[in-house]
């Protein structure tokens, strides 16, 4: 699956769990565009993307972790949060290091 595509399809799973309809996003976006996002046709920027979880009333990085399990075809929530964690401990653990040069 595209990751467009896997978007769409996660933004309008998690609209539709919330029981929220595309004009409910009418205060961040207008109808048109969550319906083109929702069908993979156009991305968000990350300050849209930000204004449609408040909407949602979840995390940004929650939509997109959903979304990436969907691109990947897994349900295996604990193993990505997994490699998630291992991976920003060690970003974070090398930013406190002091530049080598």
């Amino acid at each position: 699956m595209e990751l467009n595509e896997a978007f769409g399809a996660t933004l309008r799973e998690v609209r539709l769990r919330r029981n929220l309809t595309q004009e409910d996003f009418s205060l961040v976006s207008s109808r048109t565009n969550v319906s083109l996002l929702e069908r993979g046709c156009t991305n968000p920027t990350l300050e849209k993307l930000e204004a449609l979880c408040s909407v949602l009333e979840v995390h940004p990085v929650t939509l997109l972790a959903a979304c990436y399990l969907r691109k990947q075809g897994s349900n295996d929530v604990a193993a990505f949060l997994s490699r998630l964690n291992s991976e920003l401990s060690h970003i974070f653990s090398e930013r406190s290091e002091e530049p080598k040069f």
